[in-house]
């Protein structure tokens, strides 16, 4: 990942975690994550994602060691009991590109990560190897070890042994609206599409091992951003207080060009754009945006 920026592009991802000292202990301590910012989460910032009763909450800002413009934010919440991963609708995943897979579950013994899949090349995708683990908020996160570039897209070899997230899985229960939606609010770019025994949902919802889910990207050119699954009927919208972060993978961060020229293309902003300092933001305007499956998304402005 260069340093340049465009549009699409992943700036960072939420994780809504229990204890954030521990999660700390995990990302930093574990991953490598360098720690950049620590607070209590502002009041006027949480407002602009819709989720007031976050306001006051502890975070803490981590940027790879690569010094990729990506950032996981950590925010400490309440994690509720009936909360599955891979079972509900909207985030359910991060990607982040990593070196050495094969090397990952020793790294993590003694972590506060759980292996749920470990490294294992996926059929008929062979551009990457990935794992898959959960955080102490039960937030779904693979590693993922690139090895080419895939016909239609550009996949980035990581620069540190954990880098930055380079593609976020969306959940939802209308495939082709969200496409539409993606293309239409966002101007994004609708890629390839594959159908495949999705093990991680598979095992999730007790399907057999030969249960194919079809999947699409979402790409802007050739830059892969958001990959959206096509979930079985038992999912169900994710557990907990809807005026405060989702649990798990709770939000994405995008760079955008305009966002005026969103905004009137469809793009509804929970609050009007303001500009906003930090790491992240680096005084650049964001708003932020809820998708049909539920999803939160920040759009942070990188034309102006």
């Amino acid at each position: 990942m260069s340093g340049a920026l465009q549009h699409g592009r992943i700036l960072g991802g939420v994780v809504s975690t229990p204890h954030l000292d521990a999660a700390l202990a995990d990302y930093h301590g574990c991953l490598g994550l360098m720690v950049v910012e620590q607070g209590l989460l502002d009041a006027d910032l949480a407002a602009s994602w819709g989720c007031p009763k976050s306001a006051g909450a502890r975070f803490a800002t981590l940027q790879p060691a690569s010094g990729a413009p990506c950032f996981i934010r950590l925010v400490e919440a309440v994690l509720p009991p009936d909360f599955t991963p891979t079972r509900t609708y909207g985030w359910a995943a991060y990607e982040l590109t990593v070196q050495d897979v094969f090397g990952w579950p020793d790294r993590l013994q003694g972590s506060g990560f759980d292996i749920v899949g470990p490294p294992k090349a996926l059929e008929g995708l062979p551009y990457f190897v990935p794992m898959q683990v959960t955080g102490r908020g039960r937030e779904m996160i693979y590693l993922n070890e690139v090895a080419d570039n895939t016909p239609t897209s550009d996949l980035p070899r990581a620069q540190s042994l954990v880098d930055h997230i380079f593609i976020v899985i969306l959940a939802t229960p209308d495939r082709e609206a969200s496409l539409g939606w993606f293309e239409k609010a966002l101007k994004l770019d609708i890629s390839s599409s594959y159908m495949l025994a999705y093990s991680m949902i598979n095992n999730a919802f007790g399907l057999g091992s030969d249960y194919r889910t079809t999947i699409t990207m979402v790409q802007k050119g050739r830059l892969p951003i958001v990959e959206v699954d096509d979930y079985p009927p038992q999912a169900t919208g994710r557990p907990g207080d809807p005026d405060m972060l989702p649990p798990g993978n709770a939000m994405i961060s995008l760079a955008v060009d305009d966002l005026d020229d969103l905004d009137d293309l469809g793009a509804d902003f929970i609050v009007p754009p303001v500009r906003r300092e930090g790491a992240l933001y680096g005084g650049r305007r964001a708003a932020t945006v809820r998708g049909l499956a539920g999803e939160l998304i920040e759009l942070i402005e990188i034309g102006r």
